[in-house]
């Protein structure tokens, strides 16, 4: 019987001898392979590196962001919402994907991620701290359901300076609103005012 392996990457070099061979690697970048292909050995060796790779990872913040994902947290949210949680979450990932979560209660670590936004406030600041509020929002879900600790980045602050306090509503804005706007239009606006959801998860409530 013929097994098809997939994603098999393999590389042909001329060693020294002058004799060519040929390396077969479980994927491209992945470990090399033992045995020639189509034997038992090259089929095991194959299958244990597999495992290996879908293997969820432990003891590190990947493993957090990958349980946050798959939480009723995230998957509640609106669409708009996940799309942008996974933005930050991957540049979350390519800095801290293999941190050690032991070392999350560590006093240092805050440091480490403040230094990481600031690196990112290069680019427009707001979304230096939109990273900043997605990692806090994953590591308060983490800390809520005893998985870590300590939270780092509980009360950062902010980096973005700018105001909105034209776009913000006041008591006397909110009680000329309930006075004329029709009963089923209050619960809406209330909870608006103090959640600060966005439109689309407030919808999801209904």
């Amino acid at each position: 019987m013929r097994v098809r392996l997939m994603g098999i990457n393999s590389n042909t070099k001329r060693l020294a001898n002058g004799r060519i061979v040929t390396y077969w690697y479980a994927w491209k970048g992945g470990p090399r392979l033992d045995g020639v292909p189509g034997s038992l050995e090259f089929i095991a060796s194959y299958n244990a590196d597999a495992a290996r790779k879908v293997m969820p990872a432990t003891g590190v913040l990947l493993s957090i962001l990958q349980g946050y994902q798959a939480s009723t947290d995230f998957t509640d949210r609106a669409d708009r919402t996940r799309s942008d949680y996974v933005r930050q979450i991957k540049l979350i990932e390519r800095e801290f994907g293999d941190f050690p979560l032991a070392a999350l209660a560590d006093r240092r670590t805050r440091g480490l991620s403040m230094e990481w936004r600031d690196r990112l406030a290069a680019k427009p600041r707001r979304q230096a701290d939109y990273a900043w509020q997605v990692l806090a929002r994953v590591l308060s879900w983490a800390k809520g359901r005893g998985l870590i600790v300590a939270n780092p980045c509980e009360r950062g602050g902010r980096l973005y300076g700018g105001t909105r306090a034209d776009k913000i509503w006041t008591t006397d804005d909110e009680t000329a609103f309930l006075a004329v706007a029709p009963a089923h239009l209050h619960l809406p606006l209330i909870l608006a005012l103090w959640t600060g959801q966005r439109e689309g998860d407030l919808l999801r409530l209904g």
